[in-house]
């Protein structure tokens, strides 16, 4: 059994291990993106003067007449009076606007911002774009739940055999003065051993987030209805028509934050259609915190509210897989929660390389070579 187990644990690594790596170390470096993106933007924040915001139309119209070859497709106000107002052209392109005169600001962090957004399609797409991202996006879903295979058997083929503390000692204690083979083999164990637990809730939401189906899954282990399949293009590839905001957005802006009370951002994104319902995205919290958001849509003529959903309002299903997505990021932990998991997403790109290296040592490695030390015996003896 242990022997079936290892073979399928090599397999499976040797297989999915480079792209498994490329989203460990991708996955460490948007671990912070948020924060850093702030810090990089704090200059656009405005002092307080005392004077009051400019409503929703009155930015808008101050916009178009500045930018008149820009369509915005929707715009985000913010409680706090220091921070800047936001219109969203498309995907890349985001106008930062000064709350009490409308006065364009520039587009924040852009090369930064690019970065991110670069590394963030590696890491769920291999850097794909257009039609082959739908590609890329199969590719790394099925290697994370390769990953997910890794992770299971792993901490079995990574539990010591014989409970003494010498042999705890030998696979649960890093040590950086071993070399070679004795090296990657403690390394692999003990970086399994403390990350593995942790490390399969993130890669769990990961397959959530891959397919349909794990979604599917978790509805019905919540004892909640599946969602409906969603047709059309692939996220990320979807083409937005907006069209010109509803000449009642201040209206329509006041009542969303008249059914959210303590909000603290409100965004809006314009419909394709001048009598469809306006959408809205309401926030009493940060990033990463779903059960204070509140998604709201209003009639474009009366602002009636047409639905609201916040998150009280789901399914159990779909609040264990809402949180998901914010639990593979970290961000449902707050800064802390970040912390481990860029820390697990290094922890992962250790595993992938000592794996690689005890492969390439049982493989190709010389036969008359020096015996290794002690630490090496369990894994010889598979």
């Amino acid at each position: 059994m242990r022997k079936t187990i290892f073979w399928l644990h090599l397999a499976a690594g040797l297989v999915a291990g480079a792209i498994v790596f490329v989203m460990s170390v991708t996955g460490v470096l948007i671990a912070f993106e948020q924060q850093i993106v702030e810090v990089a933007e704090r200059g656009f924040r405005t002092p307080a003067n005392g004077a009051a915001p400019l409503g929703a139309d009155a930015l808008l119209a101050k916009f178009s007449a500045a930018r008149p070859d820009l369509t915005p497709a929707g715009l985000t106000l913010r409680s706090d009076p220091a921070a800047p107002a936001t219109v969203s052209i498309d995907r890349e392109t985001t106008l930062f606007l000064d709350p009490t005169t409308g006065r364009i600001l520039g587009e924040g962090a852009k090369d930064l911002r690019a970065f991110f957004r670069a590394v963030t399609d590696w890491h769920r797409a291999l850097g794909r774009a257009g039609e082959s991202r739908a590609t890329g996006r199969a590719i790394t879903g099925a290697c994370n739940l390769a990953f997910l295979v890794l992770i299971v058997s792993g901490l079995y083929l990574w539990l010591p055999r014989k409970w003494t503390r010498k042999t705890v000692a030998a696979v649960a204690i890093p040590s950086v003065q071993l070399r070679g083979k004795a090296r990657d083999f403690n390394w692999h164990n003990a970086v399994g051993l403390w990350c593995a637990p942790a490390l399969f809730f993130i890669v769990l939401t990961g397959v959530l987030i891959s397919y349909p189906w794990a979604t599917n899954l978790l509805y019905r282990a919540a004892g909640s209805e599946a969602p409906p399949q969603r047709s059309g293009p692939a996220a990320g590839n979807r083409q937005e028509h907006p069209v010109q905001p509803p000449e009642t957005l201040d209206r329509l802006f006041a009542r969303a934050a008249e059914e959210v009370p303590g909000w603290k951002s409100i965004s809006v994104r314009f419909a394709s259609s001048p009598t469809a319902p306006v959408p809205f995205v309401i926030e009493r919290g940060s990033r990463g915190r779903p059960d204070l958001r509140t998604s709201l849509s209003l009639d474009p003529q009366t602002a009636a509210v047409v639905k609201a959903e916040p998150f009280s309002s789901y399914t159990l299903g779909r609040q264990l897989r809402t949180w998901g997505r914010w639990i593979h990021t970290g961000e449902a932990g707050g800064i802390p929660g970040q912390m481990i998991a860029a820390v697990l997403s290094a922890g992962a790109a250790v595993l992938v390389w000592t794996g690689f290296a005890l492969s390439w040592r049982r493989f190709f490695g010389s036969k008359n070579s020096v015996p290794a030390p002690r630490i090496e015996a369990s894994v010889d003896s598979l």
